[in-house]
């Protein structure tokens, strides 16, 4: 699935779960169902998320860069801090150096929470105490999304290595793909458009 219709179905998602969590919708929450419905897609070095962060949308650069990042946090957990959140991101950046798309760590189960620990951790941190449930939401349809498509996600990784995907399944870039993304963004830019402005008002 494209990355827009991640996003689209991320946001159409929150905003219909809205009412479920106390704090109040705003932008920051908004941002968070974004940048979650993206996140798992940094396994490839030509997905949206990496377009703004690699200079070349290549797996070598992919390797070099979040080895690099993860290399450093590692580095910095081992000379000046206690804290193992700085070994927990420095080791998921390895990974993700390591990965390739849809294979592995950030289309599975344990990614997804990996990922929502250090979300909560940082939320914590900033005193947004609900910034694990948007980004839970996000990550967690984009897994749901990848198994509508007919390769399927490996969710049980690193147990379990199969693809699993739902009975009826379509393919990604396929003219039946197109026409149903397609219908999607459509459908969910109104529902959004109508329904966004009353949950942030209410």
């Amino acid at each position: 699935m494209k990355g827009k219709t991640h996003v689209g179905v991320g946001i159409v998602t929150f905003i219909t779960l809205s009412n479920k969590i106390p704090e109040k919708v705003n932008y920051l929450a908004i941002i968070t169902v974004v940048i979650a419905s993206l996140l798992p897609d940094i396994d490839h070095p030509k997905s949206i998320i990496n377009k703004y962060i690699l200079p070349f949308k290549n797996k070598a650069t992919k390797i070099t860069l979040y080895g690099c990042i993860g290399i450093i946090f590692l580095w910095y957990n081992y000379l000046y801090s206690t804290d193992p959140i700085f070994k927990a991101i420095g080791l998921v950046f390895i990974i993700i150096a390591m990965s390739s798309h849809r294979n592995g760590f950030t289309h599975s189960l344990s990614g997804m929470i990996t990922f929502s620990f250090m979300a909560g951790y940082i939320g914590n941190l900033c005193h947004e105490y609900y910034l694990i449930y948007y980004f839970m939401i996000g990550y967690g349809m984009h897994l749901l999304c990848d198994m509508a498509t007919n390769r399927g996600v490996p969710l049980f990784y690193p147990f379990k290595n199969k693809k699993i995907k739902f009975p009826i399944t379509y393919k990604t870039d396929s003219k039946i793909g197109k026409v149903i993304e397609e219908l999607l963004m459509i459908l969910g830019l109104i529902y959004t458009l109508y329904r966004l402005p009353v949950v942030m008002l209410s």
